[in-house]
């Protein structure tokens, strides 16, 4: 069986703007773009809607931070860092 030729190793980086042409264009001429349109059209459906924020606890502990009032557990902040890390790992919610 013959080898399989390579051609030279180049580094991976943006494509050149000369290469890229509609598919399918073999004439190297580039598409002409409708601008009229958006690219992407957004579903309502992906809309994750408002954030679950509760303003009232988030302006409690704020205040509680500025006072120095906020009781900072190093074991529960240790463990909340470990269960994080966790989550990440295993993909799960």
């Amino acid at each position: 069986m013959p080898p399989i030729e390579v051609g030279p190793l180049r580094a991976v980086s943006a494509i050149e703007s000369r290469l890229a042409r509609k598919s399918g264009d073999s004439s190297g001429h580039s598409a002409k773009v409708d601008k009229s349109e958006p690219a992407v059209v957004q579903s309502e459906a992906l809309d994750p809607g408002d954030m679950p924020i509760d303003i009232e606890r988030v302006e409690m502990i704020r205040r509680a931070v500025e006072q120095g009032t906020y009781p900072v557990i190093p074991a529960r902040v240790a463990d909340a860092v470990i269960a994080a890390g966790i989550l990440l790992r295993s993909g799960k919610e």
